[in-house]
């Protein structure tokens, strides 16, 4: 009698094994129907990241099904800050909103390898992530009416993170013995309906500390964290202006590779100045790697060419009407200054983005 289950050969990679940085000691090899802590019994691998898999386990003491989080070995600064996010999100004592729009922490527990420790987080199990809605609409995108509703829960969600948590996101976007090491190609789950809910911690920070360090995926990353200056809650506003766009454009807002197909500051930097203008005075003086892009009157240097492009033409490819009331939004998140740039509540609150509320 034959297996249902179809093995996959050696040669082929899949899932976290095609991530660059994959190192298989790392990882705990969970066994499909593995019993872990005594309670979580692993059904399916539901995703897969750099630091971590997720299997879709069912509580064997309350019969629901949860996800469970299962990082990788080491003093990895991911899983101990996640946990320590989450502890602290649920120490907070509110009536806020959006609380209820935070994936919540169920349970946590730790597991053993031959090669270390292992932290696990149990949460609750969600549908797909917004980014594998996007690519199923038409065109791989939404229109504008149909982007609203996740913006403003989107919103709800950070304005309960920075104003009664002291949370600071960064990136509120859309991530295993050794020779007989099983890899279960991850299954993927058809959408239901459901509130969008903001997850993944690992690179959270609180945000009443001093931060300087790199934070964002490269297209997202705002000036104050190209600049390798200080940043704080601000930096999430700039990320949902980035987020609004990718979900109702077919290309990005910012390319920002050079000529070699590499990531590169400089055409990061011109493609900014092209779609919001220079920045102002006060920003660049108080940023000292402005010298590297503008002269003191605050010309640029001319380190790459400036790109003929506006985001006025860029938005000809939106699809929904009141392109304008969109882009006068995106412009006041995505301010040179983080100063200058609204709270989420602010940004909630916007005539545009309130317009079709109850309809």
């Amino acid at each position: 009698m034959s297996s249902q289950w179809k093995s996959t050969p050696r040669s082929i990679k899949i899932d976290e094994e095609t991530l660059p940085t994959y190192q298989p000691e790392k990882h705990y090899p969970v066994s499909q129907g593995e019993i872990l802590n005594e309670r979580y019994q692993t059904l399916a691998k539901i995703g897969y990241g750099v630091t971590s898999t997720v299997w879709l386990a069912k509580d064997l003491i309350t019969s629901s099904y949860v996800a469970l989080k299962v990082y990788v070995t080491g003093h990895n600064r991911d899983h101990d800050r996640e946990l320590d996010l989450y502890k602290h999100m649920n120490s907070v004592e509110t009536k806020h909103p959006g609380r209820n729009l935070i994936r919540k922490l169920l349970d946590y527990f730790y597991i053993q390898s031959p090669h270390g420790r292992h932290v696990c987080l149990a949460h609750e199990p969600l549908g797909t992530s917004a980014n594998v809605l996007i690519k199923m609409s038409p065109g791989h995108v939404m229109t504008l009416d149909d982007m609203k509703p996740g913006i403003r829960q989107l919103l709800i969600a950070l304005d309960f993170l920075h104003s009664e948590c002291h949370v600071i996101h960064t990136d509120p976007s859309p991530r295993k013995i050794l020779k007989d090491r099983t890899i279960y190609k991850t299954l993927s789950f058809i959408p239901r309906g459901g509130l969008p809910l903001l997850a993944d911690f690992g690179e959270a920070r609180i945000g009443d500390e001093e931060h300087n360090e790199d934070i964002m995926p490269n297209v997202y990353r705002a000036p104050e964290v190209i600049l390798r200056s200080k940043w704080s809650y601000k930096v999430d506003i700039w990320n949902i202006a980035m987020v609004a766009w990718d979900i109702v454009s077919p290309r990005t807002l910012i390319n920002g590779k050079n000529p070699s197909g590499v990531f590169d500051d400089r055409v990061h930097m011109a493609e900014l100045v092209a779609l919001l203008g220079p920045p102002p005075p006060e920003f660049r003086e108080q940023r000292h790697l402005s010298s590297v892009f503008w002269d003191e009157s605050g010309d640029w240097k001319e380190v790459v060419p400036l790109p003929e492009i506006t985001l006025e033409s860029l938005a000809e490819m939106v699809k929904g009407e009141d392109n304008e009331g969109f882009l006068r939004w995106l412009r006041m998140a995505l301010q040179w200054d983080p100063r200058d740039r609204p709270t989420a509540l602010e940004l909630l609150y916007d005539e545009w983005l309130m317009e079709g509320l109850g309809e």
